[in-house]
């Protein structure tokens, strides 16, 4: 096993991961900007290692900088978390280049999974259910039009190396096409330097579904279920679940499976997550892979009993995956709720400082992965989320009452936080009921 990794990341993942790596008794090595000096991680690690200051691109970004770390540390691999260098195919290639194990797919798997049309047209070639749209890549308005045209409106206008809602645009009529595309494709160039967009349906307020799978190097892959990620904002996930209360055991099983069949499409290794939209009548459709662990993955791992980091850790050393799929049992419910320092009540605008009091909420299937502690002063350079509540029930309704619980628990003083916002979610009857969807949010706040 390896002796020692790097954590290319910040904040409550970095923490997860120094966690997971102490139970393997591997050592770890924490980089940090100088915003994040007193942050927890840095105090968890076994080593920590200064890499420039708050300015993302000056710090988490900069791979040289980051391989330098890991060099000078002696560091054997580097475990990038999500978010920042975690789905750069560029960072993997210098790892490999550094004798440096990097924790997560190759890079061809990245490139090929990262840009939309590819992942489109390889899951086509796989039999996956795709959402209708452009087949190639689309770089002009008139040639987006046309494809829009021939599929009927609604549609969404994406930028191929999108994510976090960055590069997308909703057209409801054809007058619309060229402003909004041209502006998706301005925010694509000025947020990812790409200007290859595509086009595809729009689904109405459907529900978002993503299986987790794991992929070994040997060439078992297996599914851990699925998760309900439906209420967003912003196309910005604000709580998930698993299982999902929307789908029959048949339209789980059948979507496990088509989750599996797309990894092995791509030969895939290590933690990944197929996402689908599922239409009100129960008709799924692939819409892209993430190719790193997931902000929610606390949800999967509450229901399966599986640590994915130990997991991710384990398969990038060469080990083959413990157990198969018949050893896979989803058992209750799992709930997470984001919470983050923002103001819900002024548009969720950010709302970094310090910390002066702090209560984390504790108890039976009640879990909390922060960074944070009292008399922390939350910066202003990075994502709002300052920790994640995670509950397990023996049923849906246990969990729901025992998300409540930890909810009302949660103090955080000197700051504002969407604790309230997530409270009403869970006590709201849609919720509740299990009909809530992509559009909830938007419906809730009017």
């Amino acid at each position: 096993m390896f002796n020692k990794i790097l954590i290319a990341n910040r904040g409550e993942i970095a923490v997860r991961i120094i966690r997971a790596c102490k139970t393997l008794g591997i050592k770890t090595v924490a980089v940090y900007s100088q915003v994040d000096e007193n942050s927890l991680h840095t105090v968890l690690a076994d080593e920590k290692v200064c890499i420039g200051p708050g300015n993302s691109r000056e710090s988490y970004l900069d791979m040289t900088k980051i391989i330098s770390a890991a060099l000078i540390s002696g560091a054997e691999a580097i475990h990038p978390g999500f978010g920042f260098l975690s789905e750069r195919s560029d960072f993997v290639d210098l790892c490999k280049e550094n004798n440096i194990k990097f924790i997560g797919p190759d890079s061809k798997i990245i490139d090929s999974m990262g840009n939309k049309s590819k992942a489109r047209n390889t899951m086509i070639e796989a039999g996956v259910p795709v959402v209708p749209g452009s087949k190639e890549p689309v770089f002009e308005s008139e040639d987006g039009k046309k494809i829009a045209d021939e599929i009927g409106y609604p549609v969404i206008v994406k930028a191929s190396s999108g994510g976090g809602g960055k590069g997308m645009r909703i057209v409801d009529e054809d007058s619309d096409f060229e402003k909004l595309f041209n502006l998706a494709q301005i925010e694509s160039v000025n947020a990812f330097n790409d200007n290859t967009m595509y086009v595809e349906k729009y689904i109405k307020n459907p529900k978002h579904i993503e299986v987790q799978i794991l992929g070994d190097s040997h060439g078992n892959v297996v599914h851990l279920g699925e998760r309900d990620c439906s209420i967003q904002r912003n196309h910005q996930k604000m709580i998930e679940e698993s299982p999902s209360a929307a789908i029959s055991s048949e339209i789980r099983q059948k979507l496990g499976e088509i989750a599996v069949r797309a990894a092995k499409a791509v030969n895939y290794e290590n933690a990944g997550t197929i996402e689908f939209l599922m239409d009100k009548d129960f008709n799924f459709y692939f819409i892209e892979m993430n190719t790193r662990i997931q902000v929610e993955h606390p949800v999967t791992e509450m229901v399966t009993g599986i640590d994915l980091i130990k997991e991710q850790i384990k398969i990038a050393y060469g080990e083959k995956l413990s157990f198969t799929q018949d050893d896979i049992e989803i058992k209750g419910h799992a709930i997470e709720c984001r919470i983050n320092a923002e103001n819900p009540a002024d548009n969720f605008l950010p709302c970094p400082g310090k910390i002066t009091s702090l209560n984390l909420p504790g108890g039976n299937g009640v879990r909390v992965d922060t960074f944070v502690y009292s008399g922390y002063k939350i910066p202003m350079n990075y994502d709002s989320m300052i920790g994640k509540i995670i509950v397990h029930g023996c049923n849906r309704k246990e969990a729901i009452e025992k998300m409540k619980m930890a909810l009302d628990e949660l103090v955080v003083g000197g700051i504002k936080t969407n604790v309230n916002f997530q409270y009403s979610i869970v006590n709201n009857p849609v919720y509740v009921e299990g009909k809530a969807n992509t559009g909830f949010i938007e419906e809730l706040l009017g």
